[in-house]
Parts: structure tokens; sequence; C-alpha cells
């Protein structure tokens, strides 16, 4: 891959040091490296941290599932930032840097010198994005800001399923995603405004904050439409929405989802008179129960395949439940490329999540998978000004590390 298509990518030229761990963090530097960015992965000796944590059990051979999926455009150099030769190093490739990316728990970065006001002033031009879990400072500084826990603190566990059911988190790692989508959002705009003026900012974002913004309906229907977020009987899709809206079973154990449906073209295809005695404009929110369990019971007898024939026929908005092997095999994802394929050195032919935007003139593309730690570390000292007996002493000493291919 290396070296392989020369096309422009829109961060050609761009240098990002990526001092984050986990999830949120290194999603967002890979974003940036999708789009031509040269991420320098910054682990310590010894590794970072996802390296030993694969989610599902799925190990790999030299790197798990986990990591390879938040980490491909990147070198890795593994530096022991507890020392002063290895701070010396990270502040010489932020001399040549554009971006500086950490989400350490707040009074870390000061500790180890890796704070704004520290690397700001060696590079004035630097983006310092930092990713906390609740903000930099206030009552909740220090508690872990793990995606579960802000799952919990949304509010959004509580707008789905039945009043007398436990609250369900989602399927995806949610709050993490959506955090590195709003880093990767604030590097891309700082650099824009460095464009403009020459000068570099601190971009801070926060868990907390990007699971409340991305409630800005919902919530905004509890703050200013004061509608109270009440969980009904029937385990409906959401509580703001009137039913049917949710999953319901066909005669044959397919699930299936029903969206915003007139309760009249309801009528025709699933045969409930009820429906048509109803008012169409009230009764999903004030009878959503009966509606719940009138639809319920009519799709239980009915087979999957016509009833969603009927349903796009007339226009009904609905679908299967898929699980992941039919997402993966589905004919629209394939066209889309939605999953980039290529081959890594230790872990052989890998299939995983792409760059979600299209751009005409500069598409991204894969450049190189995932680093073993400290990978690269001897071309970026090389490339930091370290001649070859530096590099060596530095290695001796354990200052910086390197696992070779």
């Amino acid at each position: 891959m290396e070296g392989e298509g020369k096309s422009a990518q829109v961060l050609d030229g761009i240098r990002v040091l990526d001092c984050s761990i986990a999830m949120a963090g290194p999603f967002a530097a890979q974003r940036l490296g999708d789009l031509g960015a040269d991420v320098i992965k910054i682990e310590p000796v010894g590794g970072e941290w996802h390296r030993g944590v694969a989610a599902g059990n799925a190990t790999g051979n030299r790197i798990n599932a986990s990591f390879l999926s938040l980490n491909r455009n990147k070198r890795s150099i593994a530096v022991d930032l507890k020392s002063a030769a290895g701070r010396d190093i990270v502040y010489r490739l932020v001399d040549s840097a554009d971006v500086f990316l950490q989400n350490y728990r707040p009074g870390v970065a000061e500790r180890l010198g890796m704070d704004c006001a520290t690397l700001s002033a060696r590079n004035p031009r630097l983006v310092y994005v930092s990713i906390s879990g609740y903000g930099e400072d206030g009552p909740y500084r220090l508690r872990p800001g793990q995606d579960l826990l802000l799952q919990a603190m949304s509010g959004g566990m509580m707008s789905t399923g039945r009043a007398e059911d436990r609250p369900t988190p989602a399927g995806q790692y949610l709050v993490d995603a959506v955090t590195a989508y709003n880093a990767f959002e604030g590097a891309l705009a700082a650099l824009f405004h460095r464009e403009r003026t020459g000068k570099g900012q601190r971009v801070d974002v926060n868990m907390l904050d990007a699971i409340v913004s991305l409630q800005m309906q919902e919530l905004s229907v509890f703050t200013v439409g004061h509608k109270p977020q009440r969980r009904s009987t029937q385990p409906h899709g959401h509580v703001y929405i009137r039913a049917p809206y949710g999953v319901f079973r066909t005669r044959d154990g397919i699930w299936i989802v029903l969206s915003l449906s007139s309760l009249k073209t309801l009528s025709e295809i699933l045969g409930v008179p009820e429906f048509l005695a109803m008012d169409e404009a009230t009764a999903g929110h004030e009878q959503r129960d009966r509606v719940f369990e009138l639809t319920e019971e009519a799709i239980l007898r009915h087979d999957a395949a016509p009833l969603l024939e009927a349903f796009d026929r007339l226009g009904v908005w609905a679908g299967r439940v898929y699980g992941y092997q039919d997402l993966v095999d589905d004919p629209q994802v394939r066209h889309n490329g939605s999953f980039v394929e290529y081959e890594h050195p230790t872990e052989g032919h890998v299939k995983t999540p792409g760059f979600p935007i299209r751009f005409a003139s500069t598409p991204s593309r894969v450049n190189r998978g995932a680093p073993l730690e400290g990978q690269h570390t001897r071309e970026i000292l090389a490339e930091a000004g370290f001649d070859a007996e530096a590099v060596s002493r530095l290695l001796a000493e354990k200052t910086v590390s390197e696992v070779p291919v």
C-alpha cells in the first residue's frame, strides 16, 4: 500500500501527532489520516493500552481487530514521555506538526509537559485538540469517560423500550464514535481558521457535550416543547415518535421495523378496521399502546416477504432488521464501497469500514494499515533530525522502542 496511489488528498502535507488511546481519539486521528495527513501515533514504550484489549476477544495475529480498526493510515513511534529525553523527542516533532491530539485525563498533559501552553509556545501554528470525558474542569472532570457511563448519563436510554423494562444501551460504542467525529470536525475547522489567520488554537471536545448535542431534536422536544420523556407499556421505538414505530415479528419469525405510517394504509394492508375509527392526527400519541398492540397482533398473521412488498408498494416505511452479515452482504453497502479491503503485513486480508465522505478530486484511501508498536520509530526520529548514533543510543536507553514487522 505505501507508495501506491499518487493522487492528491485533502490533507496532504498536514502532520498530526496522535497521543490518544482507546477509541475516540484514535478514531478521530484515523479520519485525518484517511484524508492524507501524516499521522504519527506516539505510544508509550510497551504499546498503547488498546493493543492489549480486544473487543469480542478478536485478538488477531500481532494486532487485535479493535486496534486495527482505529489506527490505519498511521506511523508509530514508541516513546517514554516520563523521561526528559522522551519529551524532547516529542517537542522536536511538535516543531513541524500541524495538529496535536490527546485524550489524557485532565491534569495529565500538564504533568507530562504535553499541555497546550507548552506546545503552542514552541509552535504557535499548532492546532491542539483535547478530548475529555466530561470537560477539562467542573465537578466531573476526573470521572472515567467510558462509553456506557456516558450513554447512561445522556438520558437517551430512557427513550426506548417498555416502562417496566431495564434501559438498554445502543449496540454501538455510540458516545465514543460521535466524540471522535466532533474532534475530527474541530481539527478541520481550526486548520481552516489557521489558513486565514496563520494562528493555531486549542480545540476542546468532551464526550458529555457530544452525546447531548447528538440529541438536538429529542432534548429540544423536552426543553422547548415541554413534552415529558415517558415510556409506555409497549416497547415503542422512541418516546417522541407516534405509534406504530418500532420492531415487530412476522409469522415466519423475521424481525421487521415499521416507521411513521398512515393508519388508513396500515388498515388496508394488515386488515385492522379499528384503525379507521381512530383520529389519524392524534391516535399515534394518545392511544400509542393500543395502536402498537393492534399492529403487533396483525403483523404476526403475515409472512415477512409479501408484507414488506405490500408496504413498499403503498409507500409504508418498513424494512428488515439486519444482523452484521446481512449488512456486509447488502447490495447497497457493496455498491457504496462502505468497507475498504487491503492486505496487512501481519494480519493478512483486512475488511473494515471505510471513510464515509466522498471527495470528487481528493478521495480518501488506505495508505497503510495499523502499525506495530514503534514500527516507524527509526524513520520518524531520522525525520526529526536524530542521526543513527543518537537513535541507537535512545533505543539502548529504552527512551524509545521499536517492533519490526
